[in-house]
């Protein structure tokens, strides 16, 4: 294979995958659970779709390891100023997409709705300075140095969480050290209440491990740059992979795997299937080139403007429980009307979380057609 190949049909399956599934989670049908496969862990362990989120940040990183190439050529206030602008906007833009729709009906009345309500961090804040930090590492730092931050992060993060958690369980929800300090910085109002608690899985703290998926992620796409699509790139990969996978089980025993609290366990966890993942992705398409009836298509129109569709699967769906049909929200109605009746329980919830999915898809399909890709 041509090394100095600048595309690679793997990252950007892989890119396009991740958001994929992202909005199928995400939006699970109402009127009966979704499969278990398909939501969270309860707190420590691990399922399918605690893999969604890291490697978003894992495909962010890939991203970098394209666009920083720039960097190279340019001085360091520029860089800065380029980092510094896109993290302010990406993370605007979660904070904003929290807000919405900016307002609420009481009493007849439109009302503003307080921004004393509403959650700072979240999924896009956390990419937005998982981004700053990552890009700030691999620009300024030497490839050694990044490697003994990332390392200390992990580590730190956990002596962290032991020395400030709560004594009788520092990993526990309640009494973790990450709650403490969005309590004290933050404050209850601008936390995430779907807990059922002011807990917050995007908090402050928790974003310090995060930002080594996107260290990682971003040397996996530079090692493939370099490497070539060969064999023994993939072995590589395959092998770093599984020691990360080994590394993560074996720091569980102590240091449980959780994504709520994103543990230093979770980060070797899916960035270690992340690798696999992409391994076997450059194997099919970029060595056996399998892709028969071009269905990689379908992921890479997601892959091509991955913010704007994650966007619009948010507010989408504020606008489905906005609207009312029979007293109740379209999109409780069309499921209870519509999914649970075609399909009762959980494969009616997938059914629709699909569908909702295509919708978005279809929107990406429109803006790759018109050639147009919106980048922050």
């Amino acid at each position: 294979m041509n090394k100095s190949s600048t595309r690679f049909l793997s990252l950007d399956v892989f890119r396009g995958m991740t958001i994929c599934f992202m909005i199928i989670v995400n939006t699970p049908g109402s009127g009966a659970a979704a499969f278990s496969p398909l939501e969270h862990a309860a707190w420590h362990g691990f399922t399918p779709t605690d893999l969604v989120f890291p490697s978003f940040l894992f495909a962010v990183g890939n991203a970098m390891s394209f666009s920083m190439k720039r960097y190279q050529e340019m001085g360091n206030s520029a860089v800065l100023g380029k980092i510094f602008k896109r993290t302010l906007l990406i993370f605007l833009i979660g904070y904003l997409m929290y807000w919405f729709p900016f307002f609420n009906f009481n009493g007849g009345h439109i009302h503003l709705s307080p921004i004393s309500d509403t959650r700072i961090m979240g999924v896009l804040q956390r990419i937005a300075l998982c981004y700053c930090f990552a890009s700030l590492m691999i620009h300024f730092l030497s490839k050694q140095s990044v490697i003994i931050l990332s390392i200390l992060l992990l580590v730190g993060y956990w002596v962290l969480l032991l020395v400030f958690g709560d004594p009788s369980d520092p990993l526990s929800i309640t009494g973790n050290a990450g709650i403490f300090l969005d309590k004290y910085i933050l404050g209850d109002s601008h936390m995430y209440h779907g807990e059922k608690i002011a807990f917050d899985p995007e908090g402050i703290l928790s974003t310090l491990p995060a930002i080594v998926n996107v260290v990682i992620g971003y040397y996996a796409g530079k090692f493939i740059q370099q490497k070539g699509k060969g064999y023994d790139t993939i072995a590589k990969m395959l092998l770093t992979g599984c020691l990360f996978i080994f590394l993560a089980v074996s720091w569980n025993m102590v240091f449980p795997i959780n994504k709520k609290l994103w543990t230093s366990s979770f980060v070797l966890v899916t960035t270690g299937l992340d690798l696999v993942i992409l391994s076997f992705l450059v194997y099919a398409l970029e060595i056996n080139s399998w892709n028969r009836w071009n269905w990689t298509r379908f992921f890479t129109i997601l892959g091509k403007n991955p913010l704007p569709i994650y966007v619009l699967s948010e507010i989408l769906v504020i606008f489905f429980y906005m609207a009312t049909v029979k007293g109740t929200s379209f999109y409780d109605w069309i499921n209870s009307s519509v999914y649970q009746v075609i399909a009762p329980g959980a494969i009616g919830s997938l059914m629709f979380a699909i569908s909702y999915m295509l919708i978005c898809w279809s929107v990406g399909w429109a803006l790759d057609r018109k050639k147009i890709y919106i980048r922050v």
